[in-house]
């Protein structure tokens, strides 16, 4: 089953429409985060394999994936109609687990949209297995998908003009972490020490598209989150807040 209640997808061609950018690009439009999620993966997948042709960056976003780099991008975007794309894989890769203290100021009004009680917030969130979509707004930054269509909540009518560092946040289809101090309309259910960016760390994102990640529930102090290998990423454009 899909997080929305629907059928899984079989492997298949996607429903997508390729765009030429300049000499170099390949803009690939595509119903939703799910088949941006599995094509990426793809992508990934033949660059690893030697199949795909050369191309210096993969950059998912919400809708979309860029190619940049490509030396016959009309060619690629032809073959990618008829491409057969398995859908996403649970256990493809480990899960980064990132432990949350489940106390952030908008916890009550979204259990209120939700119409249960916080505790059953903090037990759906804690049970929800996440995936990166794509990654943005900021260094570090990963855009979580998951939830059911029924658990989305609307951002803040008026945004905060400063949310901490490690604020986890809900906004329609996806939940994030801010990894430093920024303004933002998401609705604020707990918080990290999670170092989601590190200069230091290779690759200095924690979390990149297509990881896949638990939120784990502690009242003791946060430590270190348990990492997966991923891929350094370009980051997308920032968010409507």
């Amino acid at each position: 089953m899909t997080p929305d209640g629907g059928a899984p997808r079989t492997a298949g061609p996607l429903p997508l429409r390729a765009l030429p950018v300049g000499d170099h690009g390949l803009l690939i439009e595509l119903n939703g985060d799910e088949d941006v999620e599995a094509l990426h993966a793809e992508l990934l997948r033949r660059a690893a394999a030697g199949t795909l042709p050369a191309v210096r960056e993969i950059v998912p976003a919400a809708r979309t994936v860029f190619l940049d780099g490509l030396a016959d991008p009309p060619a690629l975007g032809a073959e990618l109609a008829g491409w057969r794309i398995p859908p996403l894989s649970a256990g493809d890769r480990p899960a980064v687990e990132i432990p949350v203290r489940y106390d952030g100021p908008d916890l009550a009004e979204v259990a209120a949209l939700w119409g249960v009680t916080p505790d059953e917030v903090v037990r759906s969130h804690c049970g929800t297995a996440f995936r990166v979509a794509f990654c943005g707004f900021a260094p570090g930054f990963g855009y979580l998908t998951g939830l059911p269509e029924r658990l989305h909540v609307p951002r803040r009518a008026t945004p905060r003009t400063r949310v901490p560092v490690g604020s986890v946040g809900l906004a329609g289809p996806y939940t994030g972490v801010y990894p430093r101090p920024s303004p933002g309309g998401w609705q604020l259910i707990g918080r990290t020490d999670a170092v989601l960016w590190d200069p230091r760390r290779e690759p200095a994102a924690l979390l990149a598209p297509g990881t896949p990640v638990r939120f784990v529930p502690v009242d003791a102090p946060v430590p270190a989150p348990r990492t997966a290998p991923s891929r350094p990423e370009r980051l997308p454009e920032e968010p409507a807040r």
